[in-house]
């Protein structure tokens, strides 16, 4: 059976046991080993520990765990409703200035957490209930903060960045810069679409006669008020400070760094919120651990998968199949986008990185892409993959802290903000700039 024919048998069973609804990490396990007791030497099912073990044996998947532990205890505990109250205090007169509120906030909780889901859970189970009962519709609420969360695996420490870092064999440190300029440009995308899309409610609900709705209702905060907020935010500044010196001041590791802000969060926690009973970490320990195990489990199942597809000879075939096509190399991007995007609709993220690295990476290098750039531009296309239907993941987190919206109004809601995305990713190939000029300053060309 020629490279072709085991690629297509190869990826029927992938889809055909994801969708039988096993778990995605016992799924990718199956067919891998599958594949090996029927094509490769039997010889090498008794190598399945050690090729995994190898396989993880990364210093720089130890920071994994370490960042979970860290938004465990972020997330844990009241700071994402803190954090919100307190930018809510100072954009309550801009327009739409809530909405604005939460994407800020969503922005910050992300580049602590690392984690899309957490985000969504600890800013909209505050946000959400303040936005609807200020009149937003629910879709406009649900929407904000199902994109908002996205930013988690754009904005350092990502998780998902340091996976695809592993996996293209490049610099976190420079992965982690060169994801800053493009979150700053989807928090700014996304704050202008807020605001635009609240005067539209607002001129809706004033041509409709509606003098009594909330969003007319004008609030006021006074200085005494503004700066009593601050406390609440000088915290997480200090964690975002902290790390990020340590990091790019050349003081730490990325795994040191990874322990340092999770020392931080927990004494954080501790200090602010009297997070310091047994009861309270054994809540995040217990998180931190299943979390850790969940996503450790895919990963070492996924580079298994990978594995067996390079031994097949079935990734570099594929590889070569691209580059034979001679496709110039804005349509090979565009080709590879488009497959990730189509992915999105079935597999997280972290599947989806270490299942395609073997293939897509290898025509990308030979078309002269820069492996960050477009690090960071997959970063993007797959936040698309956590909104959009039909099993984007944090629309069903929504769904879970705001079961009254209905899910056709959130799938509605975030619709937009797919298309900002994809604003964004042409802005980035038309300014590369945004992505790369901030990692070449700190780290030279």
């Amino acid at each position: 059976m020629g490279a072709l024919e085991l690629g297509l048998l190869y990826g029927a069973a992938t889809f055909g046991v994801l969708f039988a609804g096993i778990p995605i990490a016992f799924a990718l396990g199956l067919v891998a080993t599958l594949f090996m007791m029927v094509f490769m030497p039997a010889a090498s099912l008794d190598t399945v520990a050690q090729n995994v073990y190898e396989e993880m044996a990364s210093i720089t998947l130890l920071t994994i765990p370490l960042f979970i532990l860290k938004g465990a205890a972020i997330g844990k505990s009241r700071a994402g409703a803190d954090l919100y109250s307190a930018l809510h205090a100072w954009l309550h007169k801009v327009p739409g200035g809530l909405g604005v509120a939460n994407v800020f906030a969503c922005g910050l909780f992300a580049a602590m957490a690392g984690s899309s889901p957490a985000t969504c859970s600890a800013i909209g189970s505050a946000g959400i209930p303040e936005m609807r009962r200020r009149g937003y519709s629910g879709g406009f609420a649900a929407g904000i903060i199902a994109a908002g969360g996205t930013l988690g695996i754009l904005l350092p420490p990502s998780i998902t960045m340091i996976l695809y870092a592993v996996a293209a064999e490049q610099s976190l440190g420079r992965l982690f810069l060169a994801g800053i300029g493009p979150g700053v440009l989807l928090v700014v995308l996304f704050a202008v679409y807020a605001v635009l899309r609240f005067r539209k409610e607002k001129a809706m609900a004033l041509a409709e006669g509606r003098h009594d709705s909330p969003l007319l209702a004008e609030e006021h905060f006074t200085t005494r008020e503004k700066l009593s907020s601050l406390p609440r935010v000088l915290p997480f500044v200090v964690l975002l400070t902290g790390v990020m010196v340590a990091l790019y001041g050349g003081f730490a590791t990325p795994s040191e760094t990874a322990g340092l802000g999770a020392v931080l969060a927990l004494a954080l926690v501790a200090v602010v919120y009297g997070a310091y009973r047994l009861d309270n970490l054994g809540l995040m320990l217990t998180s931190t651990l299943r979390e850790s195990t969940m996503l450790m489990m895919i990963i070492g199942m996924s580079l298994l998968y990978s594995y067996v597809m390079s031994y097949l000879h079935i990734s570099q075939s594929a590889a070569q199949a691209i580059v034979a096509m001679n496709l110039s190399r804005w349509v090979l991007l565009a080709a590879i986008l488009l497959m990730v995007v189509v992915l999105g609709f079935f597999l997280p993220p972290v599947s989806i990185i270490l299942m395609t690295a073997p293939i897509i990476l290898p025509p990308l290098r030979a078309a002269g892409f820069d492996l960050i750039w477009f690090g960071v531009i997959m970063m993007v296309v797959m936040e698309m993959g956590l909104i959009h239907p039909p099993v984007g993941l944090n629309i069903f987190v929504i769904k879970n802290i705001a079961p009254d919206i209905p899910l056709k109004d959130v799938i509605w809601g975030v619709m937009p903000f797919v298309g900002l995305m994809i604003l964004c990713v042409v802005l980035l190939c038309v300014f590369p700039q945004i992505a790369t000029a901030l990692p070449t300053w700190v780290y030279g060309g």
